[in-house]
Parts: structure tokens; sequence; C-alpha cells
């Protein structure tokens, strides 16, 4: 099948045949450009020599696993979006999936359209300079994302998160965080005190606010959990004596008290 040189690449890691060639039947379906791989080292070498927008991973691949061929993709300087696909549903092995590097950790058995429609949802998310338009989207699409009219800047007790450039500080110090971490500390920051519950944050993230949180699935809710374990982690904060995110047992998340110098019109509507 003939591709145009222009569409977007994607690399699918997974040993199981069945699985494999239905990932790269959605991706293709979805606009992709796709190179498939049975092993990690094939895929990864997929990777360095395609540069893909999107890659797909199956964490239990025989000889390099799926968590260690992340680890090499990200030592290796790549910003391409990695989703885990997994059968495993133990917390601890998407927290590990997240803490590697993993954009997202998709649990077996998955529906297509439903696969489909959340990965072109985490595309819509801003990548790094360069690299937005080889993401596949329809006007539509191009609109959600479009800016929401939040500040550009939130700062709180020595956190400085920056919108415009995607950077996040800490006592002047820089923070490394996922496009997940940074858009989930994003979300909180600028809801200043009102509670978001995890349900509404994996809704927000997947940009799926129409639908009714109750649809969100367990899996999605302890990924939600996964990411805050990392992105306290990395900001030094804690669940005791939290200084950025406070845990609202039963209902969420929120912002500590005075929360932002530059947040006007943003926080507590």
């Amino acid at each position: 099948m003939a591709h145009n040189n222009t569409s977007p690449r994607a690399v699918v890691m997974d040993d199981d045949d069945d699985v494999r060639n239905l990932l790269v039947e959605i991706l293709t379906s979805a606009g992709f450009t796709v190179s498939a791989a049975d092993n990690g080292t094939d895929g990864l070498a997929a990777v360095l020599a395609h540069d893909p927008v999107l890659t797909t991973i199956d964490i239990s691949m025989p000889g390099v696993d799926g968590f260690e061929t992340v680890r090499r993709i990200r030592a290796q300087g790549s910003d391409t979006y990695i989703v885990l696909i997994t059968g495993l549903t133990d917390e601890a092995d998407v927290v590990m999936g997240f803490g590697v590097g993993a954009d997202d950790v998709v649990t077996k058995p998955f529906r297509a359209r439903e696969l489909r429609a959340r990965l072109l949802a985490m595309l819509r998310r801003p990548r790094s300079a360069g690299r937005e338009e080889q993401t596949p989207a329809s006007p539509g699409e191009r609109a959600a994302s479009a800016p929401r009219g939040l500040p550009d800047t939130v700062r709180l007790d020595g956190l400085l998160l920056d919108r415009d450039t995607r950077t996040v500080t800490v006592d002047d110090q820089d923070v490394t965080l996922t496009r997940t971490e940074f858009e989930l500390l994003a979300t909180i920051l600028e809801s200043g005190r009102r509670v978001r519950s995890k349900a509404d944050l994996v809704l927000t993230l997947h940009d799926e606010t129409y639908l009714d949180p109750a649809r969100v699935s367990d899996a999605d809710v302890r990924a939600i959990e996964a990411h805050m374990t990392n992105l306290r982690r990395k900001l030094g904060d804690s669940v005791q004596q939290p200084r950025y995110i406070e845990t609202v047992r039963g209902a969420g998340y929120r912002a500590v008290a005075g929360h932002a110098d530059d947040t006007e019109g943003a926080g507590d509507r």
C-alpha cells in the first residue's frame, strides 16, 4: 500500500501476531505509516530509524521487555508518544510504566474504536516544537487543542509552571515531566481550590469531558493514581504534608491553599 511521504510515522512492538496486526490496522486507518516489530530490539531500531510520532509497546515481550524498551528509547532522547499495551492489571506495573517514560498504559483486551479515539486524543496534547504538524487531526480536533484562555504561568510556593514553554521548575530547579504529568499538574493548579475527581481528570486528559464520569474504567482511575505517585515524587511533594497538591479523601485532588500568583480569572470559578 502506498503512503504519502508526509504521513506521520508510528512503530508497533508486540510479539502477539494478532495484537500487532490489529494495532497496525488501527494506526494505518488513522493516517499513519506504520513499522512493526515482534521484539524490543528491532522495535528500538525502528524508532531510531523513523523518529515516529507514536510508539506502542507490549510490556511482556521476550528478551528485552517493554519497560526496558521504553527506558532505552528515552535514553536516546526520543520524544515519541509511548503507549504501553499490557495484560497486567497490578497498579505497581502501571506506576512503573509511567515511571520509565510512557505517556499512557492500555490494558488488554481493548476495543479497536476506543483505542483509536484514545490515541488521537493523546496526540492532540501539545508536543515539542516542530512535531505538531505530524499529528493527524481533523479541523474539529485542531480546534479542540486551541488555547483555553488560561494564564500562561502558574506559581505556587517555589513552583513555576509555564504553559508556553511547557516547563516546570521547583525552587529554580528544572523538573522533567511527561506530557501527561504536565497536563495533570497544570489542570489541578489552574483549578485552584476546586476539587478535581480522578474520573474528571481522566476525561480531561483524554479530551472527553462531555462523557459521563461513571463510564471511566477502574484501569483509567488507577492510571491517574500512578501518574500522581510519579508526579509527587518528581516535585518532592508528599501526601502527608502536601506543598502543591493535596488529596481530598474520597473526592479527588486540589491545589493547596494560596495556590497561585498568576491565575487571575482561572481559579475558583
